[in-house]
Parts: C-alpha cells; sequence; structure tokens
C-alpha cells in the first residue's frame, strides 16, 4: 500500500521560511515524477513545483520561482519543498503527489496517482 507523508509545515510570519517534507513508502520512488501543489480556502488545487525522476529538471509556478525550492532523495524515497521569503497569499494546505508517468512534468492534479493528506502553512503579516 502506498502512503505518502508530508510534514513541515506551521505558521510563521511574512519573509520566513519552512521546509516541508514528504516521505513516501509502498512504491519504488525512482519511477515517479513527484509534485508539491497547494489549495488555499475556496481556491482550486494548483501546482507549485515538480521534479522529474532523476531530479535534474523542474518546473515552478512562476509566483513561486526563485523563493522555492524542490528536491528529492530517491534512496531515502523522500522530497522536499523548500519555501523562503513567504507571503500571506503563500497560506494553503501543500500536498505532495506521485505520478508514474516518470517521463512528463504534469501540472494536472488528475495525472497524479498518489497523494499525501497535506500539511498546513499558514502566513501572516
Amino acid at each position: 500500500q502506498v502512503h505518502l507523508v508530508e510534514s513541515g509545515g506551521g505558521a510563521v510570519q511574512a519573509g520566513g521560511s519552512l521546509t516541508l517534507s514528504c516521505a513516501a513508502s509502498g512504491l519504488n520512488l525512482s519511477n515517479y515524477t513527484m509534485g508539491w501543489f497547494r489549495q488555499a480556502p475556496g481556491k482550486e488545487r494548483e501546482i507549485v513545483a515538480a521534479i522529474s525522476w532523476h531530479g535534474t529538471t523542474t518546473y515552478y509556478l512562476a509566483s513561486v520561482k526563485a523563493r522555492f525550492t524542490v528536491s528529492r532523495d530517491n534512496a531515502k524515497s523522500t522530497t522536499s519543498l523548500r519555501v523562503s521569503n513567504l507571503k500571506p497569499e503563500d497560506t494553503a494546505v501543500y500536498y505532495c503527489a506521485a505520478d508514474s508517468a516518470k517521463w512528463t512534468l504534469s501540472r494536472i492534479p488528475n495525472e497524479y496517482d498518489y497523494w499525501g493528506q497535506g500539511t498546513q502553512v499558514t502566513v501572516s503579516l
């Protein structure tokens, strides 16, 4: 059974940083593209970052580029999202997800096969 478990969320002031982690079990992470999504209240889920199975290709939402950094360690079955210079509009539940189409870097939530339960990030002024 596949499990993705996020951790590292919290409440921070604007300008602060957090490292979100996602631990995977029940799958070989090297066979998956990994994505980080977020969903704010009343808004659709959106991708913020994705990383290819080999870790050399990444995608970032324009509004987070240069502030967020995605990484992965296939040997440890983990992926991380460093979120820096946080803004109130970054407040959301953040999810990691795994896409078995490892040769693509999808931005579409429905194309991801497995999801974590999410971790809350709250940014205040």
